[in-house]
């Protein structure tokens, strides 16, 4: 697999503060342009809000558009690309799972909506109000990062750690999200996305996820359905999906090999399934990306 994935250890130069990463984002584009000026992936989470600028900006092959007010949210493995129409400003920060949860060991980021399930959307748009406000919050972040005050990590936690708050309360306003349902049907749905990410290169039928989670197929399938309203199936084969999209985008790799990383000896039955799934074949997927 040829995706860049990018370390945070690769923009903490010279920060004492370690596992963490803030800046205004017009300079963040500036001084890591060598890095982020293709599709690539992160081993961290991050988080940008745009203040100025428009663009496009393509997560795992679905394109949103970049704005003052849109905030977006992308977790370790996901692949992303900006493509600027106008100079943009905001801020970005980013920081590694254990940064933020080992000071807060009754709180996880799977339990931001934004952090927590691929189904949820990985932006949303600010009202004014909410932009001016948070702005100024992302202000004075960036400002304790580039301090050296007393309590300064104390106090950079807390200012993440209020605006996952803010924005959440702002992403569950206006954004129809999945944790819906019930605690115990939502914790299964967490702990199976968890498992297809692990496992989908090997195993591709429900019954596998149903015994590991120690359920029957039968009460797996109405969890997704409940709480998404989709199959296992769909999930599973959605999963395989978008690693084949990568692979086939952005690794050089002949597509027979794609075929058999993804655990299909057959290519021919690949191509069928992928052909089924998004209505063309991978070479001519492959064609069109780079058209």
């Amino acid at each position: 697999m040829k995706i860049p994935v990018l370390h945070i250890s690769q923009f903490l130069k010279n920060k004492p503060l370690h596992s963490l990463y803030v800046n205004s984002f017009a300079d963040h584009i500036q001084i890591n342009k060598n890095l982020i000026n293709k599709p690539h992936s992160h081993n961290f989470y991050l988080c940008v809000i745009f203040t100025k600028g428009t663009g496009t900006h393509e997560i795992d092959f679905d394109t949103y558009p970049i704005e003052p007010g849109k905030v977006f949210f992308l977790k370790p493995g996901q692949t992303h690309f900006w493509k600027f129409e106008s100079q943009p400003e905001g801020y970005i920060f980013f920081h590694s799972q254990e940064f933020y949860e080992l000071k807060f060991l009754d709180h996880s980021l799977n339990s931001f909506p934004f952090y927590y399930s691929n189904q949820n959307p990985p932006l949303f748009q600010l009202s004014k109000e909410k932009l001016k406000h948070l702005t100024t919050v992302f202000q004075e972040l960036f400002t304790e990062y580039r301090e050296e005050n007393l309590l300064r990590e104390a106090k950079i936690i807390s200012l993440i750690h209020y605006i996952y708050i803010e924005l959440t309360r702002a992403y569950t306003a206006d954004t129809i999200i999945e944790k819906l349902g019930s605690n115990s049907y939502a914790n299964i749905l967490e702990r199976l996305e968890k498992l297809i990410n692990a496992h989908f290169y090997t195993e591709k039928l429900p019954k596998f996820y149903a015994e590991k989670l120690s359920i029957t197929t039968k009460h797996l399938n109405r969890v997704v359905q409940k709480t998404i309203s989709k199959t296992t199936t769909t999930l599973i084969s959605e999963r395989i999906m978008l690693e084949a999209k990568r692979l086939i985008v952005h690794s050089n790799d002949n597509l027979a090999n794609v075929a058999d990383t993804l655990g299909y000896s057959d290519y021919a039955y690949f191509s069928k399934f992928f052909k089924s799934n998004t209505g063309m074949t991978p070479m001519e997927f492959r064609k069109i990306y780079f058209h």
